[in-house]
């Protein structure tokens, strides 16, 4: 098994932390990478690893953050040699589920058109010009990607899937010692009552969790008196204090725990001691947004619909709807 050298790629995070007083993050960040990396590996860690590898060299790449594809370019058209290690690499880093993503004009169609909710979100956002932002749940770092565009001084994601890690690496291959880092790490891997973060983000998380509630805190505790906090989850129609727990799958995934409706969750936003709770947005997943691509050839939302009522889960379950809330931490 080929050993992945963690310490090259995030060894500049865990200094930045050293320098900003958050020694206890940095040496718990340590450990746990150290765990992971060294003491248990993931069996794919190599030909992920190598796929990263196999993309070519390009000098003088630049990007384009704020375009509904993340966009890196080259002062020249790539070589015949460079586009076919391109291809491998991109090919070998497959699914690809959260983005578009443009590199040297292969267009990477993800499965999820993460753009289509950024622009949802981002009319509603607090200015995010020399914010440090966390993004919770980021997938391959795409939001992150936009929300560096959009402005923001520094922006940590993290997510505990190590192909989204090596996707948001190939990326960042190409732009060398920008403040934008994912951690593959897990919501409850952070320190508590963090307070570094002027906003945070949790989209698509809420439902995964079995305590909703004790993720809510987990999120109030990373952020800064007055940071604001981003919400997207899977919602249903119903008054104050309907929630659906499914039996057991929801749209085939077995880990959907609570799907409240609006004024359930703004309710338990409430509780959590969050102020200024409004929805921006209710929006339905439909599967322009949601697809199965080149990119990601394994089923996708439009195997998950009732085929004789798409408005219905397979299960017979209210069809996905999200709902977007912002707050701020008193």
């Amino acid at each position: 098994m080929a050993f992945f050298d963690w310490r090259q790629h995030f060894t500049p995070f865990i200094t930045h932390l050293q320098q900003s007083d958050q020694s206890r993050w940095a040496d718990l960040l340590t450990r746990q990478l150290t765990h992971r990396f060294e003491d248990h590996p993931h069996g794919d860690v190599g030909r992920w690893q190598a796929a990263l590898a196999s993309l070519p060299l390009i000098d003088g790449a630049s990007a384009a953050l704020d375009r509904p594809a993340v966009t890196l370019t080259a002062p020249d058209a790539l070589t015949g040699d460079q586009n076919d290690h391109l291809q491998q690499g991109l090919r070998g880093l497959m699914p690809w589920r959260k983005g578009p993503f443009n590199f040297f004009d292969t267009v990477i169609d993800t499965e999820w058109r993460s753009d289509w909710k950024w622009d949802r979100v981002s009319p509603h956002l607090a200015d995010l010009n020399d914010r440090t932002i966390l993004d919770v749940g980021c997938g391959s770092g795409y939001h992150c990607w936009r929300m560096a565009g959009a402005g923001a001084k520094r922006v940590v994601g993290i997510d505990p899937g190590l192909l989204f890690m090596f996707q948001f690496l190939a990326v960042k291959k190409y732009l060398g010692a920008v403040p934008v880092d994912l951690i593959p790490v897990k919501m409850e891997d952070l320190p508590e009552n963090l307070e570094s973060f002027d906003t945070t983000f949790s989209m698509g998380v809420l439902y995964h969790r079995r305590s909703p509630l004790d993720h809510l805190l987990e999120l109030k505790g990373t952020l800064r008196r007055g940071g604001e906090l981003v919400l997207e989850t899977l919602v249903v129609d119903g008054p104050e204090g309907h929630s659906l727990m499914p039996e057991d799958r929801y749209g085939q995934m077995r880990n959907v725990w609570f799907m409240p409706s609006c004024p359930t969750l703004l309710r338990w936003m409430d509780r959590a001691g969050f102020r200024n709770v409004r929805v921006v947005d209710v929006s339905t997943t439909t599967t322009e947004e949601q697809r199965q691509t080149d990119w990601m050839r394994f089923n996708s939302l439009a195997d998950f619909l009732d085929p004789k009522d798409p408005s219905k889960t397979i299960e017979g379950y209210p069809g996905p709807k999200r709902a977007t809330i912002i707050a701020e931490k008193p």
